[in-house]
């Protein structure tokens, strides 16, 4: 099985599946002498862990991460970073009833056509487990970012049709305090009694996941097949359950004239300024210094309990309800996720950059 790993010189790769032993990641091309700040690592786990909320997963998992090597003394060595996250909270007997079903919108067909074998107990790679192993590599790609005074702020827009209203000024501490991960508490409390009624109807809904970067160094991001975009387009389309990629004005710049989407330029103090961020901090796939910002959609999780229609591994017709623990929407945990993945872009980039403080 291939593409496994992520980025070209700060590098991810990540293994384990849903139900073994333990999940976990080797982290190449790590610089030197970053602190690992273990209670600001726990702190990263802890949002994107199962079992906090009451429309996650009760899968309830500490989520340690536990380093193997290329630390010294509490900080990287430059060496491989390498780690792991013990799945303490299986119940593969769970999916016993799922063996030989094919669930709807699962990768299970897929695995089984492309390799002709496929983990039912959970999906094994395909699960949103794995992106546990991404929020720690991500946490350590947040130290090395802290240090060089860029920060990455995702939050849940919308859930379903509840939206933050266009133009909504975030109030980034309001994030982390919220259920949802939401920056607006009304906005929240409505999202939270859709959920409830999904849940009770057991169902699943989508959403969407909205993420800003302050204080990028112009220059981020590689002419043609490695711009800036691209290898964020990448990494949020790598997440499970991503339908969807936008940045800057995205889809709607489609509906607007060349007069009203163009960014001009302005000077002020003798400092050449934007007058406006349509671009999304990004042109000509290279970082502009501006703000970068972009959306990602979320589908509706796709194990759900209510009865569905599905064919066996033999064709047969069956129905099918998932039981177990499952997201009834994955977007408040994805937030943790979409950070932790801008972050290994980030990272990687300035790295080649070669303008990383460390």
């Amino acid at each position: 099985m291939a593409g496994n790993t992520f980025g070209q010189i700060f590098r991810l790769t990540t293994f384990g599946e849903s139900h073994g032993i333990a999940i976990g990641g080797v982290i190449d091309g790590c610089p030197p002498g970053i602190k690992l700040d273990e209670k600001f690592i726990a702190s990263e786990m802890e949002l994107r862990s199962p079992g906090k909320r009451d429309y996650s997963s009760s899968r309830k998992e500490d989520d340690k991460v536990e380093f193997l090597s290329g630390v010294y003394k509490g900080k990287t060595t430059g060496a491989p970073l390498a780690f792991i996250i013990k799945n303490s909270d299986q119940h593969p007997s769970d999916y016993d009833s799922l063996k030989d079903i094919l669930r709807p919108s699962h990768a299970d067909y897929t695995y089984h056509l492309k390799y002709g074998i496929y983990d039912h107990r959970g999906g094994g790679r395909a699960s949103a487990r794995e992106t546990a192993v991404r929020v720690a590599a991500g946490a350590v790609a947040k130290l090395i970012l802290a240090k060089n005074k860029i920060s990455i702020h995702a939050f849940t827009s919308q859930i379903g049709n509840i939206a933050l209203k266009n133009g909504f000024k975030v109030d980034i501490p309001a994030i982390n305090k919220d259920l949802l991960r939401c920056p607006d508490k009304a906005t929240s409390s409505k999202m939270q009694k859709l959920l409830e009624s999904i849940k009770k109807e057991g169902d699943s809904v989508g959403g969407m996941v909205s993420c800003f970067i302050q204080d990028c160094p112009a220059g981020l991001g590689e002419p043609v097949f490695d711009k800036l975009q691209a290898d964020l387009a990448k990494a949020m389309m790598s997440i499970p359950a991503a339908k969807g990629f936008e940045y800057g004005a995205g889809f709607a710049a489609a509906q607007m004239k060349g007069s009203e989407h163009n960014d001009t330029y302005k000077s002020v103090r003798g400092k050449i300024l934007l007058s406006s961020n349509h671009a999304g901090g990004i042109q000509g796939g290279i970082g502009n210094g501006e703000d970068i910002y972009f959306n990602v959609a979320f589908k509706p999780v796709s194990s759900i309990s209510k009865e569905q229609k599905t064919v066996n591994l033999k064709g047969a017709e069956t129905t099918i309800s998932i039981k177990g623990r499952h997201d009834v929407c994955v977007v408040p945990r994805a937030v943790a996720v979409v950070e932790a993945m801008t972050a290994l872009v980030i990272t990687d980039h300035l790295l080649r950059l070669n303008t990383l403080k460390y």
